[in-house]
């Protein structure tokens, strides 16, 4: 079983024990045999999982419980970091287990004596200091404070690519962003564009091949009207430039009043679409330029929020939806209905439409299209789409025709595509986010404003008179805008929530500007010891003496689960929380007398926990899109 799927396992509080008669006597030569494993086998398996704490104690646990019940087969260790006083982490499989073997003649009188033999027969590993059983036969393991500290200083040296998760992916698409060509990007975009690249840098971070792709909406009517409009207004349309043609939504809204106003306006419009279609020269060109002038819209949200993507729109799958709809009706999946041809789908009242009746093609179409090229040409594992929560069943309905078409298989195997859903974006007034004269706000403007605010804070702290303009900047620049991609990560996705400047940008509590200030603290702490923190990573030793100390070093140690966790289950917001969470804890830490850094006989292991807080939180920041600051 691999780390990932057995850290996976360990995740599904589900999983199934399956039923086979449990042997009255458990073979004392297997017991001794694996009791004796040596240490270097399991840590050689330890290593293989390096990093993942719940991966490396599910490895000890199934050999435990494969000697412990041998004749159950698949039996899958339920591991859980402990809440209370016991331990670190804990065992829950005694009860499940004593459900399906009492009764069978078995040694056992219970769950507790379930689960002090599954204690008893785990292997010899340095990775646990003493494991105890309470209650119904919970094992409850507290981890070796020495090998925690030795983890953590090998993270160091190493880096912490080292605690990557390893997802069973080798390749996966990331759909998000998806604008509209001649339409300003709105806080709904925002949501699908942070989502979307914290999704996929977390893929990245695991050594997935990420394909990061902009499904513009590049085609349909709407550019019959655009095109004819931009002919009217610039005769010489090739000369049209984005300054020349200006706020590309007026121009939208002008192109589709006439559209709806005037019927030889909208004829001509109706027309261009066909020509555009057919290929004629002339406007595909004009198509290309209005294309064009949006993308350079687009880039400027791109550009302040570092987000790189490949853009692959509508037009692009255009050519292999007459394929893909022959391909499915061969196979029975497309039939009549009332003039449309459709696509049943088991359980859902309405059909999926991929040809309307009057023979064009829709975004079902488009989607199924996209979805067999991502499977067949880009080979991709795994597809993800980052929209809002209202195209949920629209998604399901493709997956499903998909899965019909056999393209998918049944269940949650890979290769698998899954819909990321968020809520909506509100305004104070608990309402859509708008600006007061009711229109969507400009996604730039939106973000111009959160620099300039952070801006004009640092000015007031007096940091004018001490920084250069350009730390200035790139301060402003970190802090607005990854205090605005915070505040929407930091929520579960699928919740609407509230946009408040004042909230965002408050240097108190869970907020980007508090945590880019925490980790600027612990580098100065650094700064000011005079060390060369590189050198002690190699000549220093980290030791976890005080429970502060330990503390510290176990969530730091759970960072790589925890973004297995957020990886699996596509939720940013669990690796906000753990950043958090370190904050407050690494705070806890270093306020403590008993604790000091600079000036004790610890300084050295403790300048190394603060060096491997910040590497972490580094880390956190970089899976998050946002840039880490180094002094406040």
């Amino acid at each position: 079983m691999s780390c990932y799927n057995a850290s996976r396992k360990v995740l599904n509080w589900t999983s199934a024990i399956v039923h086979t008669d449990l042997l009255r006597v458990v073979s004392r030569r297997l017991v001794l045999a694996t009791k004796t494993q040596s240490i270097t086998t399991m840590a050689s398996q330890e290593e293989e999982c390096k990093g993942n704490l719940k991966a490396q104690l599910a490895k000890l646990f199934e050999v435990s419980l494969k000697v412990t019940v041998p004749n159950e087969a698949d039996v899958d260790p339920l591991i859980a970091a402990c809440t209370g006083k016991f331990g670190d982490y804990q065992c829950n499989n005694a009860m499940g287990l004593w459900s399906k073997i009492k009764g069978k003649g078995t040694q056992f009188r219970g769950p507790p004596a379930v689960g002090e033999a599954i204690k008893n027969n785990l292997p010899t590993s340095e990775m646990i200091d003493s494991c105890s059983v309470a209650g119904p036969g919970f094992v409850n393991v507290v981890l070796s404070k020495n090998w925690m500290a030795k983890s953590i200083q090998k993270m160091l040296v190493e880096g912490i690519d080292t605690w990557a998760p390893q997802p069973p992916v080798k390749t996966a698409v990331v759909d998000f962003s998806s604008p509209n060509i001649a339409k300003e990007m709105h806080v709904g975009h925002l949501r699908s564009t942070i989502i979307g690249d914290t999704l996929a840098r977390m893929l990245e971070f695991s050594k997935v091949k990420v394909l990061r792709r902009n499904h513009v909406g590049d085609w349909g009517t709407q550019f019959g009207m655009l095109i004819e409009f931009l002919f009217e207004k610039f005769p010489n349309f090739e000369d049209a430039t984005e300054t020349a043609i200006g706020d590309l939504q007026a121009f939208y809204k002008a192109s589709k009043q006439r559209f709806d106003s005037d019927p030889a306006f909208k004829e001509r419009a109706q027309q261009a679409v066909v020509r555009l279609q057919g290929g004629e020269e002339k406007y595909r060109r004009a198509w290309a330029q209005i294309c064009e002038i949006s993308r350079t819209e687009f880039h400027k949200v791109y550009q302040r929020l570092g987000v790189h993507l490949e853009e692959k729109g509508e037009s692009f799958y255009n050519p292999y939806i007459p394929g893909v709809i022959e391909g499915l009706t061969k196979q029975g999946l497309v039939e009549e209905s009332q003039g449309a041809r459709v696509i049943f789908i088991e359980g859902i009242n309405i059909p999926l439409i991929v040809v309307k009746s009057d023979g064009g093609f829709n975004y079902a179409s488009t989607d199924l299209a996209a979805l067999w090229y991502r499977l067949n040409e880009e080979k991709a594992e795994w597809i993800i789409y980052v929209t809002d929560v209202g195209q949920q069943q629209h998604f399901d309905m493709v997956f499903k025709a998909a899965k019909r078409a056999g393209w998918l298989p049944q269940g949650d195997n890979y290769p698998k595509a899954s819909h990321v859903g968020f809520g909506l974006v509100l305004g104070e007034d608990g309402k859509r986010f708008r600006t007061r004269n009711t229109e969507v706000v400009r996604l730039v403007d939106l973000l111009d404003e959160a620099k300039n605010r952070s801006k004009a804070a640092l000015i007031e702290r007096g940091k004018g008179e001490e920084w250069t303009e350009e730390e200035i900047e790139s301060t402003a620049d970190a802090v607005g805008y990854g205090a605005v991609k915070y505040a929407d990560l930091k929520n579960n996705r699928l919740t609407n929530y509230t946009f408040n400047f004042d909230q965002m940008l408050n240097d108190k509590g869970n907020t980007a500007v508090y945590l880019l200030y925490a980790h600027a603290r612990i580098c100065s702490i650094i700064r000011r010891s005079g060390k060369d923190v590189e050198e002690l990573k190699n000549k220093g030793t980290l030791v976890l003496e005080h429970k502060d100390e330990r503390d510290l070093g176990l969530h730091l140690l759970q960072f790589a689960e925890v973004v297995e966790e957020a990886c699996t289950n596509l939720l940013p917001n669990v690796v906000c929380d753990y950043l958090y969470n370190l904050s407050e804890i690494f705070s806890k830490f270093y306020s403590n007398a008993e604790c000091k850094v600079i000036g004790s006989d610890k300084e050295t292991s403790r300048l190394l926990l603060c060096e491997a807080t910040a590497v972490v939180m580094r880390k956190c920041f970089n899976l998050l899109g946002i840039t880490p600051i180094y002094k406040i």
